[in-house]
């Protein structure tokens, strides 16, 4: 293998990796991201899309009351849903899976219930049930762009790139510009190493009116591996408070630290460069 071909494969491998991280976020927030969960009593009402700007002690919080909520019904339907949501944000992914489990038996024929547990079990790693339990939920006469999308982002995690990128289209056909399933055409592309075709995936996305900071962060770990770091710090810098975008950024280094390459492209970013000076 030649120094080239050694790099590219490197540089692919990372790509790989980081996709697949972020696929598996996204594989488990569809239906939730454009809706409230509705709540009762004095759960706090929020839905993953809102508990996303939420920083760890805010996570915890909720967590907590919600969990409080839980155990003293847990067959309520939205509770159980607003616990996995908080579980899985947090990364307790086998105990958000519990949770649907226990909803699930609840109430088996529900819709919502079926995608949020399909959801749960691919956070788990349960891929081949996950499927399996996403197209249970699945109308073919009154199709779910979501379903579609967190199919494909199931797919994509088992290696089947074509047949994602077919479910993502069929969710665009239903939902035209979503950000979210652009987000995921566009990390599909990372997994295969096609940087440019995913970051142009991910701008479309980032530009769209209902794109949130997380397709915003994909696209700022994108251009980071393409060893544009300087501009994807500022993509991950935009819109956020200082916390949340320092942990963005801790997390882009990470991510990019791997086998060196954090050294290696940042040298590259900063040789690129221009020389302004006479």
């Amino acid at each position: 293998m030649t120094a080239s071909a050694a790099v590219t494969l490197r540089k692919t491998r990372l790509a790989q990796t980081a996709a697949l991280a972020i696929l598996a976020v996204l594989s488990v927030t569809g239906c939730a991201t454009k809706r409230d969960v509705e709540t009762t009593g004095s759960i706090p009402r929020a839905s993953a899309a809102s508990m996303d700007g939420m920083n760890a002690n805010d996570l915890a919080s909720t967590e907590k009351s919600v969990g409080a909520s839980y155990a003293r019904d847990p067959k309520n339907k939205q509770i159980g849903l607003q616990y996995a949501t908080v579980l899985g944000m947090t990364g307790k992914n086998a105990q958000a899976l519990a949770v649907m489990q226990q909803v699930a038996i609840a109430h088996p024929a529900d819709r919502d219930v079926l995608a949020a547990y399909g959801k749960a079990q691919a956070g788990a790693g349960q891929l081949e049930q996950a499927l399996a339990t996403i197209n249970r939920a699945q109308t073919p006469d009154h199709p779910d762009w979501r379903l579609y999308s967190a199919e494909g982002a199931v797919l994509d995690q088992l290696g089947r790139s074509a047949e994602a990128r077919q479910k993502y289209r069929m969710a665009l056909e239903t939902q035209p510009n979503e950000p979210s399933v652009m987000s995921n055409l566009g990390m599909s592309y990372v997994l295969s190493g096609d940087l440019k075709t995913a970051e142009t995936y991910m701008r479309n996305a980032a530009g769209q009116p209902a794109a949130d900071s997380r397709v915003r962060q994909n696209l700022a770990l994108v251009v980071g591996l393409q060893g544009r770091f300087a501009e994807a710090e500022q993509i991950a810098r935009r819109e956020l408070s200082q916390q949340q975008a320092d942990a963005n950024v801790t997390y882009l280094r990470s991510m990019l630290s791997q086998q060196n390459a954090w050294a290696k492209l940042a040298d590259k970013d900063s040789k690129s460069k221009p020389n302004n000076t006479n």
